[in-house]
């Protein structure tokens, strides 16, 4: 490095840290563990050292390995080290832990009977060979799970579980209990088709450098110095291969955050980052807690909110910031964490869609600073949805649009293909789903059957099949589609919506189509949510209408569009505003976690409720709704226990089922309010809220002239009824909402959209 260079690294660089930081650039031998919180500028920590590490010249650039979790994170830490040492920074070994493990096995795994110009195969590749196996094995019945044993097989080799080690207990779960000689059946086949899947890439690694002590010597030699990022997501593989080269110099630097451990459920172990100090006794350990992120108050929210988690090392983000000084991004000069309760996932949603508005009017947040994160996929409809109505740009991160996704498609085509016969298209996606013997080559003999003769493909099927054009199990199967088709769409009118779909993809079969899948849960889940969302309008005729709409809200453009997306997906980011619906037991936590892994489970969501808080610069909400309409189903729910782990000085908790009377009527109206809770109490039962979404009660589609064309059909007096407070009275019409008193429940202001009047 040239002097020239030097004095600019120490002007730019080293100047720009504070006392933690340079703590951790300047401690370069020896273990170190640095525990990093959320915002306190990680990244250019690890570049600095990775720099220093040469400019000290404790080692030559080829002599340091750093791993990554991401290629987006080793692309961005070899363009910071590249600004400072040059071309130097390309001879580091510097990638993700995948990517690393490639270069050993090229260059040595032919010691373990690996070829050097071993493939890697997919996900897609993994099924296929394994379902080749258990048809070999006749275990034909266990075909449908070979998805499952991908990702059980997967999980062992997270760690680090060879066929012979995997536990008996396991291995008696799968494969008829045969699982173990499955999984050394595939080994056996992946070698020998000189491939390695991804799992592999580290599992292999690691006996390599087992059983190899000359190669394992080698590799310490030749990599002088560690380091590894996001050190808590890694798994027990991966421990073991950083431990095996790290053991003989022990310099290494593991960088990570106990607190933001978030992807247990595929295999990261948070023990890892735990023990540090018990696996290196001498560790020097450095804490980053200056958080150049978030405002005070979000700051003290995380930290009374995960100071609850006992298996954690500890640390206190703070910040210099004065929050008085700066003004919060509503305009109050001390802002606060704001905590509302909300009737139902729609209201919330609603809200929510109206307060960006209401931010980006005032100029305080733009479309792109703003983020939904939500515990689950199937929590994004009801947002979609909203911004779909207020014409609010949006993206999902991380995966597709809810009406995007495979088994959305999948069941609307089959809705499709019941309203409109002539819907070649929903025809054709849905023929062989699930698989009925219908092939592609009969399918394009059917299509090309149907143009010459000008019709329809399912208008097409008798005669294709009286014609020999079509023969066999794919003509047996036709003509049985075709006929479930035909009874389904006379069912049209004589069913709701959401039995007829119910009906269908289970006598179609579909339902048990993701069965035994990876990810069958949460496909399942979708569908229940598509469901939810047939409550929500009159007829087929209106949904589809309703969906093609909302699939074409999507211009391309990715900037200037508010985030929405899953808690999980939304870590590495950073927004000004940030929006947390569903904070409500059993959907946050997951109900379905704690029951599978208890205490464990809880310690984890709260670290993702730590992470979801962080992810805020300036302003956070928290959503809670009474009730829920959610997996298909409609439930009543708590508060999550996670918003009273929240210190009380720095919330704002407001509720719009709340009604505070006594300073907002006189006393002739409240004279009427008090009668007409009187008459109610002589004329309902009370005390039992309806398990019914508000759209299932009054279906029609709301409309931006809906308020003012539904005021019109109300008078003081009147019954009506409501979603989830049940029966009640009008006391008031006002010029855009309703007050009407519920007995035992109080009185309420109601959009008329959310009520009907009863006779």
């Amino acid at each position: 490095m040239t002097e020239q260079l030097l004095a600019r690294f120490e002007r730019e660089w080293l100047a720009s840290l504070n006392d933690k930081q340079r703590e951790v650039v300047e401690n370069l031998q020896g273990p170190l563990l640095v525990l990093a919180g959320a915002g306190t500028g990680k990244t250019r920590v690890l570049t600095v050292r990775l720099a220093m590490l040469v400019i000290e010249k404790c080692a030559y650039p080829s002599q340091i390995l750093a791993a990554t979790f991401t290629n987006k994170a080793a692309r961005e830490i070899v363009r910071r080290v590249e600004s400072l040492l040059g071309a130097d920074a390309h001879r580091m070994a510097l990638g993700t832990f995948h990517s690393l493990s490639v270069r050993l096995l090229r260059r040595y795994g032919d010691a373990i009977g690996i070829r050097r110009d071993f493939t890697i195969i997919d996900t897609e590749d993994q099924v296929r060979l394994l379902k080749e196996i258990l048809q070999d094995m006749s275990l034909v019945a266990e075909r449908s799970s070979a998805r499952g044993l991908v990702w059980c097989i997967q999980r062992w080799k997270d760690r680090a579980l060879i066929p012979n080690s995997v536990p008996e207990e396991e291995a008696q779960m799968f494969a008829e209990g045969r699982a173990r000689e499955v999984y050394r059946t595939y080994q056996k086949r992946l070698l020998a088709l000189g491939a390695c899947d991804f799992g592999d890439l580290i599992l292999q690694c690691v006996e390599l450098l087992r059983e190899n002590n000359h190669i394992l010597q080698e590799c310490r030699e030749r990599y002088r110095y560690l380091l590894i990022d996001e050190y808590q997501d890694t798994n027990i593989a991966q421990y073991l291969w950083m431990r095996l080269l790290a053991e003989g110099h022990k310099n290494l630097c593991c960088v990570g955050d106990d607190d933001q451990s978030i992807y247990g459920w595929r295999g990261a172990e948070v023990g890892n980052i735990l023990r540090f100090e018990k696996d290196f006794p001498n560790a020097h350990v450095v804490r980053l807690e200056r958080n150049y992120r978030s405002r005070p108050h979000i700051l003290s929210a995380a930290a009374g909110l995960i100071s609850s988690n006992k298996q954690r090392m500890g640390k206190t983000l703070w910040t210099e910031e004065d929050e008085n000084a700066s003004g919060g991004i509503c305009g109050n000069a001390q802002e606060l964490v704001s905590v509302r309760g909300f009737y139902d996932g729609e209201s919330e949603a609603r809200f929510i869609a109206e307060e960006i508005e209401a931010l980006r009017r005032r100029e305080q947040a733009t479309y792109g600073e703003v983020a939904i994160l939500v515990r689950t996929i199937a929590q994004m409809r009801v947002f979609e949805e909203a911004f779909l109505y207020h014409d609010i740009p949006y993206r999902v991160v991380g995966g597709a649009r809810f009406y995007e996704r495979e088994e959305i498609r999948d069941v609307v085509a089959y809705l499709r293909s019941c309203a409109q016969s002539a819907d070649d298209l929903a025809f054709a996606r849905i023929a062989n789903k699930p698989a009925r013997g219908i092939g592609s080559v009969s399918l394009r003999k059917l299509s090309y059957f149907a143009r010459e003769r000008g019709m329809p493909m399912q208008e097409a099927v008798d005669s294709a099949i009286e014609e020999g054009i079509v023969k066999g199990r794919a003509a047996n199967a036709l003509a049985e589609l075709k006929n479930k088709l035909e009874g389904w769409r006379n069912d049209i009118e004589r069913l709701p919506l959401r039995q007829l779909a119910e009906k269908i993809i289970e006598q179609s079969g579909y339902s048990y189509y993701w069965e035994n899948k990876t990810d069958e849960q949460s496909r399942k889940e979708n569908i229940r949510e598509l469901f939810s969302a047939l409550h929500e309008v009159e007829n087929l005729e209106n949904f589809l209408e309703h969906v093609a709409l909302v699939a074409d809200g999507e211009d391309g453009s990715e900037e200037g569009r508010v985030g929405v997306m899953t808690m999980h997906a939304a870590k590495g980011l950073e927004f000004d505003a940030v929006f947390l619906p569903g904070w409500e037991e059993g959907l946050f936590p997951m109900q379905r976690s704690l029951e599978e892994k208890g205490e464990k489970a809880l310690e984890e969501e709260r670290r993702l409720a730590y992470v979801a808080l962080t992810r805020a610069r300036k302003y956070v909400m928290v959503g809670h709704a009474q009730a829920r309409r959610i997996f298909g189903q409609v439930r009543s729910n708590s508060p999550s226990r996670f918003i009273t782990e929240i210190p009380k000085e720095v919330v704002e908790i407001s509720d719009e089922r709340e009604v505070r009377l006594s300073i907002k009527y006189d006393s002739s109206y409240q004279h009427k309010m008090h009668s007409a809770l009187s008459h109610q109490q002589e004329e309902l039962s009370s005390g039992h809220i309806a398990r019914q979404s508000v759209q299932q009660v009054f279906a029609e589609s709301r409309t931006k002239n809906s308020i003012k064309r539904k005021i019109g059909i109300f008078k003081a007096g009147d019954r009506c009824k409501h979603g989830q407070l049940g029966e009640g009275r009008v006391v008031a019409v006002e010029k855009n909402s309703l007050t009407v008193a519920f007995p035992n429940k109080g009185v309420y202001y109601i959009d008329p959209d959310y009520v009907v009047t009863i006779d």
